[in-house]
């Protein structure tokens, strides 16, 4: 891992602003996170990148950490969006993890500093090959708009799977074809990853936009 001497990662402009955090397991400057700040902030989307206090430990020891526990990453995600609160049109969400713990606070921040909506780009569903250990309890009732793009072999919640979860209504599926939680295709299918991407980076602009 590289140096970061910011707290934040800032691309385009200061409003709209999306707060993506990263996946469990890679960075905020990971290659997925940068390519899709890039591609964001080409449509009019600022985004603003952060990591969680594992991940910065990480970065400056070099050495692999467990996520924090969900507390700590929840705490996190307030105090940033509370670092972030002069923003008129500010959206949260992220990878994987990073978007779970967004919709796990997206009606109470809503609710309490006008985060206008929820993005997550590969949510996850259930563990690899646990789909019977949920993790939708709190998106069934979820009030505030919210944006899920995911490949439909993902792993943790494919298209089939995610059908029948009776997800809240204010949450909008979209699915990109064969790609994985990495929103990757394989070579058979006609598409390249960053393909997807693009597409990605089309679909959560015109959310944030209209929204």
């Amino acid at each position: 891992m590289v140096a970061v001497e910011s707290e934040f990662l800032l691309d385009g402009p200061q409003s709209p602003r999306l707060v993506l955090a990263h996946g469990a397991g890679a960075p905020m400057d990971s290659e997925f996170m940068a390519r899709m700040a890039e591609l964001l902030a080409e449509r009019g989307v600022g985004v603003v990148r952060f990591e969680f206090p594992y991940m910065r430990e990480r970065r400056e020891s070099g050495k692999k950490r467990p996520p924090n526990r969900q507390p700590e990453l929840l705490d996190c995600w307030r105090s940033v969006v509370e670092s972030l609160g002069d923003c008129d049109r500010l959206f949260i969400g992220g990878k994987s993890m990073g978007g779970r713990m967004a919709s796990l606070l997206i009606d109470e921040l809503a609710d309490e500093l006008g985060v206008k909506g929820l993005v997550c780009l590969g949510y996850p569903f259930h563990p690899p090959g646990k789909p019977e250990k949920l993790r939708t309890e709190h998106l069934l009732d979820l009030k505030t708009r919210a944006l899920i793009v995911q490949g439909t072999r993902d792993s943790m919640g494919k298209r089939d799977e995610v059908g029948g979860y009776g997800l809240s209504s204010a949450i909008d599926v979209q699915w990109l074809e064969d790609g994985d939680h990495d929103l990757k295709p394989r070579v058979r299918s006609g598409f390249t990853h960053d393909q997807h991407l693009e597409s990605a980076a089309d679909i959560v602009s015109r959310f944030v936009l209209s929204t």
